[in-house]
């Protein structure tokens, strides 16, 4: 899909007119006819109510004003002429929790620890402020009655908002807010949730042949229909968008509050949602400015499109900056709206890793155009089994249709291995079907995405440049937060890390010599790559058998796994699945990878799962049946 835009940016002569010229215009924000709204308003500068429309799980491809066809959506497609379209808005990360976890904090969950889904690790929140704290010292009156959702520990997610919604009160928070007091509402919108795409896909109200189906699905009857029963519940989002808005209309206050309309992330076809490919994290962002707040507008007037980067954690930190409060130094985003607005990113930073029990490690790095996606974990699959991906019909008939070996070079990509480095060009494959990591015209974009997600990484300080029990078990021993321990050089040298990453994964034979002497460092981050880098060397390997058996002893649970692995794949069989039974029914410090690592293995490995079924082991998971249940119910034990 590619997108026109009909404007760049506003022009600086508008980006820069001060707020302060706007907050001599006098008058009500409260409820109509309220005498006390008016007195609040001739007590101070009136300031501009906001109203964050949220959706959950749409990316661009399902909004019709950025060229989707499978659905109509008339009234995101009638904010979008009343006000501003932006063309490159991105999630960060791909997927519900860990999303919500920048906006609350305007930070990267990588820079904080808060990446992987519900893991709710803690913060040092004495330290990072939520924004709505922020709001509320500005005086603003706060309200989110819906999803919070915000992966952190150590605080209850609605305590920070004045309404927090209950039995019999209304979605619309700014109802209760003082007379004349400025509001900031929330409201999400779980129409197209992924959870609609569940069950029947029978007699949906769109048509299945009308479909346009992403390049990497297969053209099944079930797929296209699937495709329509999700159409069906985008649309019935847009017409809650719509209501919204009627309601804001009704009380008056439509021409007193910006409202900004976007998706949580992209979705909900399998390889859209938590994944980093555009599908995935290219998100629609609509904002509508009324007349009084012109000056604010980011283009010359309504209708027009605006091209900057969007990066998710921006909005945060703009949010703060257009109702006029503090901004502290933790808010890693950019003001892309209104006075404060700051000069556009160069780059959208995106992360994923563990999504409910299966694990994945991918960065990506991107510009409006070019994407490096960069896999720290390319031995897994992109297409694991996931129990709540799979209760779409659309997913299983994909993977069957793989399974009976039908499916193509791309319709069957997502279930196979991954390379360690993947580029697409977005203007021309939407679809990110195409990689073009060794194109020869590309290498200097590669270069310079490749050098930008260091340089960001190293800011940010990315956490995840270690196994997650792992660095759960650093932190903890040290008595500190993962947001604390990354910060601290003799905890987390994260250099040296990222340098023995692009060691691993550049799957080199002649890097053998190096890793195997790199299996005796003290640090276990340091042996972790090092296996992982033997690992990717496949039959190249087989000269570290010896360091490898070696390994099934190492203090690090996660060595140990991955060095049993390789010695399977090198035709070492016996030590290795010793030792994974040791692990499996004597115990591990992390029972995620194990069962992660005994799927990837595959059938060399089964006799194990067979053990731990017949001896009782868990068939379930989160949200339905497990890593190893699944393996159980495919074989028919």
């Amino acid at each position: 899909m590619k997108f026109k835009s009909r404007c760049l940016c506003c022009p600086n002569s508008l980006a820069t007119l001060s707020l302060a010229l706007l907050v001599c215009l006098w008058g009500s924000v409260g409820p109509v006819g309220s005498a006390a709204g008016q007195d609040a308003a001739v007590a101070a500068p009136e300031k501009p109510n906001i109203l964050w429309i949220t959706s959950e799980d749409n990316g661009v491809s399902w909004v019709s004003c950025y060229g989707g066809t499978n659905v109509q959506t008339p009234a995101i497609d009638q904010l979008a002429s009343e006000g501003f379209r932006y063309t490159h808005c991105f999630d960060n990360a791909a997927v519900c929790a860990p999303t919500r976890s920048c906006w609350i904090t305007g930070m990267y969950g990588i820079s904080n620890g808060t990446q992987p889904m519900r893991s709710r690790n803690l913060i040092p929140h004495d330290q990072i402020k939520y924004y709505p704290d922020l709001l509320r010292q500005a005086g603003y009156h706060t309200s989110n009655p819906g999803k919070t959702d915000y992966n952190i520990g150590g605080r209850p997610d609605k305590q920070c908002w004045d309404f927090k919604g209950g039995k019999g009160t209304s979605a619309f928070g700014w109802k209760y807010r003082e007379p004349g007091q400025p509001f900031f509402a929330v409201v999400n919108i779980t129409d197209s949730h992924e959870s609609r795409a569940h069950g029947d896909v029978e007699n949906t109200q769109h048509d299945p042949a009308n479909m346009k189906l992403f390049a990497y699905h297969p053209d099944l009857p079930v797929i296209r229909k699937n495709y329509a029963k999700y159409a069906d519940a985008v649309a019935n989002m847009d017409r809650r968008v719509g209501t919204i808005i009627q309601a804001l209309k009704k009380d008056g206050l439509y021409d007193d509050t910006i409202i900004i309309y976007n998706s949580d992330h992209g979705g909900v076809m399998a390889r859209s949602k938590r994944f980093l490919y555009s599908s995935g994290v290219h998100c629609p962002l609509i904002v509508r400015i009324p007349e009084k707040w012109k000056a604010l507008y980011p283009a010359e007037r309504p209708g027009m499109t605006v091209d900057r980067i969007v990066s998710f954690v921006d909005m945060p930190k703009t949010w703060l900056s257009l109702a006029g409060a503090e901004i502290p130094d933790q808010f890693q985003g950019t003001v892309f709206l209104g006075d404060g607005v700051e000069p556009p990113p160069k780059y959208h930073l995106g992360f994923r890793e563990r999504a409910d029990e299966r694990l994945d490690n991918v960065r990506l790095m991107r510009d409006e155009r070019y994407a490096y996606h960069k896999n720290y974990m390319p031995y897994a699959p992109a297409g694991q089994h996931l129990a709540y991906l799979w209760k779409a019909p659309l997913t299983p008939a994909w993977e069957q249709h793989h399974r009976d070996s039908k499916t193509n070079a791309i319709t069957g990509r997502f279930f196979e291995p991954r390379v360690s480095e993947e580029f697409y060009d977005n203007e021309t494959d939407f679809d990110n079907v195409h990689n073009l990591i060794h194109a020869p015209e590309h290498q200097a974009k590669i270069v310079e995405l490749k050098a930008a997600l260091r340089a960001k990484q190293l800011e940010l300080r990315d956490s995840g440049l270690m196994p997650e029990a792992m660095r759960e078990r650093r932190a903890a021993a040290h008595n500190l937060t993962i947001y604390e321990m990354v910060r601290d050089e003799t905890l987390y040298p994260l250099e040296t890390y990222l340098d023995a990453a692009d060691l691993a994964l550049a799957r080199d034979k002649a890097n053998l010599r190096a890793l195997v002497a790199q299996m005796s460092n003290a640090d276990e981050v340091m042996r972790w790559w090092a296996v992982v880098g033997i690992h990717l060397l496949d039959q190249d390997a087989a000269p570290a058998a010896d360091v490898l058996l070696a390994a099934l002893q190492d203090d690090a649970h996660e060595v140990r796994m991955m060095a049993a692995w390789t010695l399977i794949k090198i035709g070492k069989p016996e030590p290795a699945l010793k030792c994974l039974d040791q692990l499996l029914f004597e115990g591990t410090e992390n029972e995620i990878m194990l069962k992660n690592v005994i799927d990837w293995i595959g059938q060399p490995a089964l006799p194990l799962v067979k053990k731990y079924i017949e001896q009782g082991g868990t068939r379930q998971g989160r949200y339905g049946i497990g890593i190893l249940g699944r393996i159980a119910q495919l074989q028919g034990w």
